[in-house]
């Protein structure tokens, strides 16, 4: 099913297309996209959007799972450190949904035609930058979690308005200025641009390069923010003595 009910949500998206398509070019999308090949967009968002679901829930969740299962305490009461735990288990995250996805993209490129006629190494290794600043947003996800415990809501709420606000199914360049401000801040917006100009040859928003510094410095900013947003609320809840209660 982890590769089925993508390919699901995928179908309506590419007859959708090839309703609005003329010969199968999606001529208007290719005025804001810089390619007619609307669901090879679409496929490469959904692609890149299962690891903001992985930071938000198989990272930042992971803390619920443990309350959940009882182990929270154990686990934070041996020597290992905490951040080391969380981060493991988002390294094995991020694993687990690389597979997934290949498995969807090799699905859908024999079910719907998709097309990547770019430099697949080189997306990957542009993708690297905006995986660890994810990691960094897991982290603190995983502290705010800590402290408020039941967290299901807002999480499934804010994974949602990120992935779409990142460029998910249509490119940024059409939100309105307010959103387009907001999207602009976020380094998962330069990494689906520039990983899709790759493979897809879209026209991204800045210079390839430009977008690949704001996607290093956003690694380096997202990681402490997380750290710090983490060891604040691990803090709290230790002074509050909350840790037991989980």
């Amino acid at each position: 099913m982890s590769v089925v009910e993508p390919i699901m949500w995928l179908a309506p998206a590419y007859f959708m297309g090839q309703g609005f398509s003329v010969d199968g070019q999606a001529i208007g999308f290719a005025g804001f996209a810089g390619t007619s090949d609307y669901f090879s967009f679409v496929m490469m968002g959904m692609f890149m959007s299962s690891y903001i679901s992985t930071a938000f829930w198989g990272t930042g969740f992971s803390v619920q799972e443990d309350m959940t299962l009882g182990v929270l305490e154990p686990n934070w009461v041996t020597p290992a450190s905490r951040v080391s735990l969380i981060i493991g288990r988002s390294v094995i995250m991020f694993l687990l949904t690389t597979l997934n996805s290949i498995g969807v993209l090799i699905v859908g490129a024999a079910l719907f035609h998709v097309n990547l006629t770019g430099n697949v190494l080189a997306a990957v290794i542009t993708m690297l930058p905006m995986l660890i600043a994810l990691t960094g947003l897991g982290l603190g996800i995983a502290g705010v979690v800590l402290s408020v415990r039941r967290a299901g809501t807002a999480i499934d709420i804010s994974n949602w308005v990120v992935a779409q606000l990142s460029g998910t199914t249509f490119p940024v360049s059409v939100l309105p200025r307010p959103l387009l401000a907001v999207a602009l801040a976020l380094p998962t917006t330069y990494g689906f641009d520039a990983v899709r100009s790759i493979l897809l040859g879209t026209k991204t928003m800045l210079p390839l390069k430009v977008e690949i510094g704001i996607m290093l410095a956003s690694t380096v900013g997202m990681c402490a923010a997380g750290y710090a947003v983490f060891k604040a609320f691990e803090r709290r809840c230790r002074k509050q003595g909350l840790l037991g209660t989980h």
